[in-house]
């Protein structure tokens, strides 16, 4: 059974690939102690499937990945909110508003992981991160937030979090816009870097990653 379980999303918004489930899948090939799980970038779909996931692996450790394109570091994510807010329609074509992640569930969780010591390992790695203070309102915190609920209510004592990822040169130069991009083999660097730092770091470092805006 492996101990840390990984999650990446198929593609969506008409990109032909996912940097995270690329990334991810890329892993656990590496590494014996890693499950790889692609997650239907689909509000009806996702959470059922993280659920199986765990419920397949039984994990010690979880960390769900997703595509942010713009973004130009690996951000590892500090909060989860209860909301889904979607941009644009997910890939079954579905787009709620001003949803719940849970009906009545808290506002918002945070991450078990240690996001600041995940930064620096990272950055030790050679590959640009900083911590996130917002996952979106898309399918990404929803699985954020689903997962930091089903560990909260259905598997005790299992840490876990969120990371997200730059678009990849392919995504980039299939565009042609001039968006941040970072190859497949350096976001897999990063998120190995994130499991290793998170199995044997429980204190975060007490240093600042704070943000202005």
């Amino acid at each position: 059974m492996a101990r840390v379980l990984m999650t990446g999303f198929a593609p969506f918004g008409g990109e032909p690939v996912n940097p995270s489930w690329q990334a991810v899948s890329l892993l656990a090939a590496r590494r014996d102690d890693v499950a790889a799980v692609e997650l239907p970038c689909e509000f009806a779909a996702s959470l059922p499937a993280l659920r199986r996931a765990l419920g397949e692996h039984r994990p010690s450790l979880v960390v769900c990945t997703g595509q942010a394109g713009g973004r130009a570091e690996v951000t590892p994510e500090r909060v989860a909110i209860n909301l889904i807010d979607a941009r644009i329609p997910d890939n079954a074509g579905a787009q709620p508003l001003d949803a719940p992640v849970v009906p009545d569930g808290p506002a918002a969780y945070f991450t078990t992981l240690p996001v600041k010591a995940c930064v620096a390992a990272i950055r030790a790695a050679g590959v640009p991160a900083s911590v996130s203070h917002t996952a979106g309102t898309y399918v990404c915190n929803q699985v954020f937030y689903g997962l930091m609920h089903l560990l909260a209510t259905e598997f005790p004592g299992v840490r876990g979090g969120f990371v997200h990822v730059p678009f990849s040169p392919e995504q980039v130069a299939a565009s042609g816009k001039p968006e941040p991009s970072l190859s497949v083999p350096r976001i897999a660097d990063a998120l190995e870097a994130v499991a290793d730092t998170a199995s044997s770091v429980t204190k975060d470092l007490p240093i600042s990653a704070g943000a202005e805006h």
